[in-house]
């Protein structure tokens, strides 16, 4: 094995360097530190997360601590899987009537007394890939944007032996009970609520940040909104309401569509607004719209096809319709855009909707016609729309990304805790902060 070289050994340095034809080692990337982004392909939100964080450590390479030759690495956990399943399925199953089963999962496990701190037995029955994974690449920090991805680099960490910070960002406004509280060394969170969620469970101050939850760039820069409704086909002197009814996970937004359906025949009435509707990559979906809105001759309507700039399109808009899901919601506070939240909402979707309702941030109807009424609202009082503005500004939080690189630089750069190994920790906490 080539000696190590002598650059500090939390920098992640690899002691087995490639070689060259004369057996010398030859310089290559690997041999710059290493920082791994990982997620779950569950949904989109987990993923769109971790790009966000990998976006800004490129946007602010060789400042504010970061290696000018730092490489940055955004895997899926499930593809180390021993047994390889797909996310998207499985959280497909939690829909429709087993939908209060995820309910009870998400938010009444381990969140009392009893409490995950977190181990190797996962790790290393199902994911001896990544363990391998970490061995060879050694990075200098990992990121998790979904509780497998951290459990199973807690894991990683305890059987190589091989140390680094974990950063644990959840992707909506409350913290899940299966996260690895003990060995997390920080975790980056939307709100003080969710902080003090992570209190009684033994989490330090000093191991929270209230970053926000990390999207992409793009709605801090300048904008004509003339112009960009212009680009995007859409008229200058109405209020454009986006209807965003497209996901990589259709199941959910079956009620969500259907919901929708039943109040086309009153959009017409909404004589000041636009109705943008969003399928995203569904094309059936939009195809099947477009020939709903020719056959009614609904003339205040637009179908858009995937849309790359997001951002610009939701900050030149007036309102959003939109499901709960953590990163949507998000993505619409940072672009000042107010939301209707449509439909019943489970697990962690039920925290988001809780929240935004309970800053007076979004408003939310559960059926068509609760639907109907609140537009019929806003539409004759559009100073209620500034309302919610104001509301959601205190949770309005565009530069998390760069937030949480800073921190976990901090974590690269400072000490290490003190690490025990263990195969599976349960432990005692507090009473929880907020009964759920």
């Amino acid at each position: 094995m080539a000696q190590q070289d002598s650059q500090p050994e939390r920098l992640g340095v690899p002691s087995d360097q490639p070689q060259d034809e004369t057996g010398a080692q030859a310089e290559t990337d690997t041999r710059a530190p290493l920082i791994t982004i990982m997620h779950a392909s569950v949904g989109s939100g987990h993923r769109a997360a971790a790009n966000a964080v990998a976006q800004a450590i490129e946007r602010m390479r060789g400042a504010e601590g970061i290696p000018e030759n730092v490489r940055v690495e955004v895997i899926d956990v499930l593809d180390f899987g021993r047994i390889k399943f797909d996310g998207n399925k499985t959280a497909a199953a939690f829909t429709g009537a087993t939908r209060p089963i995820y309910d009870i999962c998400w938010r009444y496990t381990l969140t009392g007394r009893l409490l995950w701190g977190g181990g190797t037995g996962w790790s290393r029955v199902m994911f001896p890939a990544f363990n391998a994974y970490i061995e060879n690449k050694r990075p200098i920090a990992v990121i998790a944007t979904h509780i497998t991805a951290a459990n199973v680099a807690v894991g990683a960490r305890m059987i190589t032996g091989i140390d680094y910070p974990l950063v644990c960002i959840p992707t909506d406004y409350e913290t899940e009970g299966w996260w690895p509280h003990k060995e997390t060394d920080l975790f980056c969170v939307a709100t003080e609520f969710m902080a003090e969620t992570l209190r009684p469970r033994h989490v330090e101050d000093s191991r929270i940040a209230i970053t926000g939850i990390p999207i992409r760039g793009g709605f801090d820069d300048e904008l004509d909104i003339d112009a960009c409704r212009e680009r995007f086909g859409l008229p200058k002197d109405k209020r454009i309401v986006l209807v965003m009814a497209g996901a990589s996970l259709p199941q959910p937004y079956v009620r969500f569509r259907a919901a929708i359906e039943e109040t086309l025949p009153y959009l017409r009435s909404f004589e000041q607004m636009h109705f943008v509707f969003l399928p995203g990559r569904d094309k059936d979906y939009a195809q099947k719209l477009n020939r709903i809105f020719t056959g009614m001759k609904l003339e205040n309507v637009s179908v858009l096809d995937y849309v790359e700039d997001m951002a610009s399109l939701m900050r030149s808009s007036d309102l959003a319709i939109l499901k709960s899901g953590g990163l949507a919601v998000t993505e619409c506070l940072c672009a000042r855009l107010p939301m209707i939240l449509l439909g019943k909402s489970y697990g962690q979707e039920k925290s988001n909707t809780a929240m935004l309702t309970g800053f007076g941030a979004s408003m939310h109807a559960t059926t068509s016609r609760e639907l109907i009424l609140t537009l019929r609202h806003l539409h004759d009082n559009p100073m209620a729309l500034q309302a919610l503005l104001i509301n959601a500004e205190p949770l309005r939080k565009p530069h998390a990304a760069e937030d949480i690189v800073r921190d976990t630089m901090r974590l690269v750069n400072g000490p290490r805790r003190t690490r025990e190994r263990h195969f599976a920790e349960f432990y005692w906490g507090d009473k929880p902060a907020h009964i759920r």
